[in-house]
């Protein structure tokens, strides 16, 4: 007879491995969910000239990339289609505003610029597919916040879909795609063949009243998502995909932003999946235009050599008022990452992240006061950032390498560091220093195992502020559209 000790310890086991199963379970069923979303009725097609979405602006007229002369067939080029398309319905701006429906096919395109008053929406068969010559991308001068191009100096090519000096401008669809066949980008920037800065799949600039939603982004030659300059932005059910091994192909890239909400996106990636930014060194500081108010909610992110949101390290302009929370980390480099450097200038302050679960990490979380890469010799060795009250909280972890890697900058503390009720189980091969911390002042409360001694313990809790953004009150309503353009001459003659 089994003696009643042995007896308990044999369930104890079963039970411990039973409610790791299921967490393996929920984390598979969390994957799944965010990757084949269900969508409801208002998001599906009853027919191509007649159906329902959801946006923050419906449009009173639209019209098919077809009726410009689109060819769905994945070798003819639409460029000049989609460039015509959207200079005819450019005219409606005054009078409701106009949709660009893509229907189903492979549409082959080069570069194309947006318009105000405006939604381009992709099909759920729809793929859009980025050339891959380069005459059908024109090179533009590098963003005044950075002075140059981050793959080389000089000007960069511009983006697949692109849009400067905007109001009120939509990108959705019923989960469209956009391929932005970056292999022979990866492949020209590892051998050193190129000559101007990589495109990014999307960015909008010097903007206001944008929403990205709704598709799925593959292999963007870099960057995939770059709102810059803008404010009133949101960016919500993507799902981005990219070889963890490509080279830069961040997913979401809030940069120069006020007010941007980024919810329910799926990405796997090369780089960081999220990355705040404000402008690099002495270009940045004379910028001065900050990301501030920022909430990023429900992200899933797999990214084996990089950070689930990095903040930095181009911060020069400054970050403030993020929030972010509900974050599932898989298989990443470290799950919250702070990049900074002497030269930088700046400040990154009043972060909040909340409700984190992290399973195989590198690092729960890592701050870098050394990260280099200056755009140049010119920056000024006396700009130092800032980093002070980062709050950490209500965050679980598993198979860890190593806590934490706090690393300030001699003679310029990070300080208001908090990190509470956050459990970090190590993994069996985890480094010998849990907790690396240097150059950092904070404090922490209950938080297993046990920080370094320079986040003194405190008996309550971190900060994450309950009133909301202005940007949680911008609400997505549901959109008719219907193929009612008074087709004609008017538009032949762009064709």
């Amino acid at each position: 007879m089994l003696s009643l000790k042995r007896i308990h310890a044999q369930n104890t086991r079963l039970q411990t491995k039973m409610i790791r199963n299921l967490q393996v379970i929920h984390v598979i069923l969390l994957v799944l969910a965010v990757t084949f979303p269900l969508r409801s009725s208002a998001g599906r097609f009853h027919s191509h000239d007649n159906f329902r979405y959801c946006a923050i602006s419906c449009r009173a007229n639209g019209a098919s990339l077809t009726d410009f002369g689109g060819v769905g067939d994945g070798t003819t080029s639409n460029t000049n289609a989609f460039q015509a398309a959207i200079a005819h319905l450019s005219q409606y701006a005054e009078y409701g505003g106009s949709m660009l429906f893509v229907p189903p096919g492979k549409w082959l395109t080069g570069s194309f610029n947006l318009t105000s008053h405006f939604t381009l929406f992709l099909h759920k068969d729809a793929v859009l597919l980025a050339s891959q010559e380069e005459s059908e991308w024109a090179v533009i001068e590098p963003l005044p916040s950075y002075g140059r191009g981050r793959d080389t100096e000089g000007g960069r090519y511009i983006s697949l879909i692109f849009g400067t000096n905007l109001t009120d401008v939509v990108i959705t669809g019923d989960n469209g795609t956009i391929d932005g066949q970056g292999e022979s980008w990866w492949n020209k920037f590892h051998k050193g063949e190129l000559q101007y800065t990589r495109p990014y799949l999307i960015e909008i600039m010097y903007s206001e009243n944008v929403q990205i939603s709704n598709l799925t982004l593959l292999n963007s030659p870099s960057w995939n998502i770059h709102p810059i300059y803008s404010s009133n932005v949101i960016v919500q059910g993507l799902t981005i995909l990219a070889p963890v091994t490509s080279p830069n192909t961040d997913g979401i890239n809030p940069d120069s932003c006020t007010n941007t909400r980024i919810e329910d996106c799926y990405i796997v990636s090369g780089d960081d999946c999220i990355a705040v930014k404000s402008g690099w060194d002495q270009y940045g500081i004379a910028f001065g235009m900050p990301t501030k108010q920022l909430v990023i909610r429900r992200l899933t992110c797999i990214s084996p050599d990089s950070a689930v949101i990095a903040l930095g390290s181009e911060m020069s302009g400054g970050i403030e008022d993020v929030r972010a929370e509900d974050i599932l980390a898989i298989n990443s480099e470290s799950g919250i990452r702070i990049k900074t450097s002497v030269g930088r200038g700046g400040y990154v302050k009043d972060i909040y992240v909340r409700g984190m679960t992290m399973k195989t990490m590198k690092w729960a979380f890592w701050m870098t006061g050394n990260y280099g890469s200056h755009p140049d010799n010119n920056y000024d060795p006396n700009a130092f950032p800032s980093i002070q009250n980062i709050n950490y909280r209500d965050m679980v972890a598993e198979n860890v390498t190593m806590a934490a890697k706090l690393e300030g900058i001699a003679g310029d503390p990070f300080t208001g560091i908090c990190i509470s009720n956050v459990t970090i189980e190590m993994a069996k091969k985890a480094k010998k220093v849990i907790w690396n911390c240097t150059n950092i002042e904070g404090v922490s409360s209950s938080v297993v195992p046990k920080p370094c001694d320079k986040l003194q313990d405190q008996e309550s809790g971190c900060d994450f502020p309950e009133v909301p953004l202005p940007i949680d009150n911008v609400e997505i309503q549901t959109c008719s559209y219907r193929r009612k353009l008074p087709l004609g001459d008017h538009v032949l003659k762009h064709l």
